[in-house]
């Protein structure tokens, strides 16, 4: 029974990324909290301080989660939580020295895109702290690409968070062109890197910029929907009707759902 109990409570702070219609969906992540707290007085366990602390970190509370982290043995684990707890009060340098620590960057990685739906810029410098360590490793490029192209993911998301228009929002949206670009330099031929870096210098006014990506996006990938069309847009941009309608009549027949082909479609109408 003790031990169906512990399950059902480890169940509960998976509960979002369980099968919708299964047990372990439906259990409330209170219940967990109250058996994972019990037992955290009772009979304290690794897996019990790692659930706890995560759990503090997603609610913003860094001297909860460097209490619970603070009771693990020494592991890969406990550094990455460290580097969490001090990129949550600020502590850039200190966060590095842990990260550099931890021979798994993909945990950062997993916690940033967590950080992000509450604070987006702090989970942008998170992220750069795996960039920093996958430079330090001399990692394959393809995973820094990857890096950066999140990077830019997450910079854009901060700056959707500013005024329109203000400095402040444009203080974000220029790295993130600079991280696409990155992704790009380091993976010339991923079209989601060119199609990405594209969209961002267009949204920058940057014309002849995004034409190169999104020409170089269509030379790679004559079937990418999206590279065709960001042509068409930039033509519509400069004014030149005809060629808008004719890439958009050829990104239609490539894939008339994708997202480029609705932006032209809007522009045009």
């Amino acid at each position: 029974m003790t031990f169906g109990i512990i399950q059902l409570a480890s169940d509960a702070f998976a509960a979002d990324a369980a099968v919708a219609g299964t047990l372990p969906h439906h259990v409330p992540l209170r219940f967990g909290l109250s058996v994972y707290r019990v037992l955290d007085r009772i009979a304290p366990a690794p897996y019990v301080e790692i659930e706890l602390a995560r759990y503090a970190l997603r609610n913003g509370d860094a001297d909860a989660a460097e209490r619970y982290a603070s009771r693990l043995p020494g592991s890969p684990i406990r550094d990455e939580l460290f580097a969490r707890v001090a990129l949550e009060r600020g502590q850039r340098a200190l966060a590095l020295e842990y990260l550099l620590a931890a021979p798994d960057p993909d945990a950062l990685d997993r916690a940033a895109q967590s950080l992000a739906i509450r604070n987006p810029a702090a989970a942008y410098a998170q992220e750069r702290l795996v960039e920093a360590r996958l430079a330090r490793d001399g990692t394959h490029p393809d995973a820094a690409a990857q890096t950066y192209w999140e990077m830019g993911r997450l910079a854009n998301r901060a700056a959707w968070r500013q005024i329109p228009g203000s400095a402040a929002q444009r203080s974000w949206l220029v790295p993130a062109l600079h991280d696409f670009e990155s992704a790009v330099r380091l993976a010339p031929l991923s079209e989601r890197y060119l199609v990405e870096a594209a969209n961002q210098a267009d949204l920058l006014g940057k014309r002849s910029e995004a034409q190169e990506f999104f020409t170089r996006a269509a030379e790679i990938d004559p079937g990418s929907a999206d590279a065709v069309a960001g042509l068409g847009v930039v033509a519509w941009q400069n004014g030149d009707r005809p060629a808008a309608l004719a890439y958009l009549s050829k990104a239609r027949r490539l894939d008339p759902s994708a997202l480029m082909v609705r932006a032209l479609e809007r522009d045009i109408r």
